[in-house]
């Protein structure tokens, strides 16, 4: 039977930028930090393409991870000795706001789409698979490792565990908000973390937060409102994303078609192939993925060497507001005349974002509400105590818009085929 790791003989601490310090004093987590697997997460961008719109946002999922791992050892430390609370679960907890990111994969959202890959069968993969995360974990116990997955993947019995590091208001969330505000450079993501932590209370069902915290918890979510509409869905990031999908797919199908690529693409082999291995994945990262993108300036395929260029030296697509699926057709077949392929250079791209939710059983993905816990014991769920939660609960906000080539479209030839496609984007 495996002998529980115990505490190091001396803290260590990695100064953080957002926390001032985050605190390990368990041998399980500094152990966890120095495995191949998490140190992968140093060469994954936390925000992928933003840092082309937001120059400073070369902030990593190693250091999202480690700011996840210390809010959550906060929370614990406010739980101690509060009843519901169960100290014995306290390294599961830890283990698992540490490692939740374990799987993503190089600018996770468009590799992800591009090969039908789940970054959660990926982290699942590597808690439970061949690997030096695996191997650490069962040093405190050999259903450890299980036990974490259970945690990341919301199925563990144990719903006041589930809810610190996935719920509406959790570790990861107070975590990314934060990090990305700082390095994106922007004030919209800002809240009172202190004062979140000090009011959150432990319950049999959740982590619950005090009736006299509400007004920072209406701050938190309007933080996060912002931050979507300001940050994430920003439109020159989705154009970066939608060339970075494009270069992967061009990619897919030239290997596809049995074209042959002057440079050996160990890397892509198996992602082509659709059979990628667990340590084909761990070997992939961003510095991999942008030094294929390099290589492949010098590949005779003209749509290839575009993309990969644009992505590279910030050529971006312009974008315009939708318009009608009719004008889309008649837009792509223009393009097709003007010798332009609209499979690689027109692109619809949607943002979605709910900002706040309330519980509603039985929906595909539930969402754990924010409960008040009031002065009388009563539990409430926030948007029925908040008119500034109740006016954006349960609305979904969505925008739709329309990327293109601004660049190609000047050099066409045809003026009556250039006027016929820009009065088309005009509309948008």
């Amino acid at each position: 039977m495996a002998k529980e790791m115990g505490q190091l003989n001396e803290e260590k601490v990695f100064k953080d930028p957002v926390h001032r310090y985050i605190h390990v004093r368990d041998e399980l987590i500094w152990r966890l930090i120095g495995t191949r697997e998490f140190q992968r997460l140093r060469r994954i961008r936390q925000l992928g393409t933003t840092y082309l719109t937001f120059h400073g946002a070369e902030h990593s999922r190693f250091s999202h991870s480690l700011g996840v791992y210390e809010i959550t050892r906060r929370i614990i430390e406010v739980f101690h000795n509060r009843p519901h609370w169960n100290e014995e679960e306290r390294m599961l907890v830890l283990s698992a706001a540490l490692l939740h990111d374990i799987g993503h994969g190089p600018f996770s959202h468009s590799f992800e789409k591009v090969f039908g890959v789940d970054h959660e069968d990926y982290t699942r993969a590597i808690l439970l698979g061949d690997t030096e995360v695996n191997e650490v974990l069962r040093l405190q116990g050999s259903d450890f490792p299980k036990k974490v997955a259970e945690v990341i993947e919301k199925t563990y019995h144990d719903k006041l565990v589930v809810s610190m590091i996935s719920s509406q208001i959790d570790a990861d969330r107070m975590d990314y908000l934060l990090r990305d505000a700082y390095f994106t450079g922007v004030s919209y993501g800002n809240f009172d973390l202190e004062r979140i932590l000090r009011v959150m209370r432990p319950m049999e069902d959740g982590a619950v937060i005090k009736a006299s915290g509400m007004h920072a918890v209406e701050d938190y979510i309007m933080s996060r409102y912002q931050m979507y509409w300001q940050v994430y869905f920003h439109p020159v990031t989705r154009s970066a994303e939608v060339i970075l999908s494009k270069i992967l797919h061009r990619a897919k199908d030239l290997y596809q078609e049995g074209y042959t690529f002057k440079q050996n693409l160990t890397h892509f082999r198996s992602l082509f192939e659709g059979e990628i291995t667990l340590e084909d994945y761990i070997k992939l990262d961003e510095g991999v993925m942008q030094y294929y993108f390099q290589i492949w300036l010098e590949e005779e395929d003209g749509i290839l060497r575009d993309l990969c260029r644009r992505f590279l030296d910030r050529k971006l697509f312009k974008y315009s507001e939708m318009v009608s699926v009719s004008e889309v057709l008649k837009l792509s077949s223009y393009l097709e005349e003007a010798g332009i392929d609209p499979k690689y250079y027109l692109v619809i791209d949607s943002s979605s974002d709910l900002p706040y939710d309330f519980y509603r059983p039985g929906e595909k993905e539930e969402r754990l509400p924010i409960n008040l816990l009031k002065a009388n014991g009563e539990v409430r769920e926030l948007s029925r105590e908040s008119d500034v939660v109740e006016a954006i609960s349960g609305k979904r906000r969505t925008d739709h818009k329309l990327y293109y080539p601004a660049d190609l479209i000047e050099k066409i030839d045809d003026s009556q085929l250039k006027k016929k496609i820009k009065h088309i984007l005009k509309k948008g």
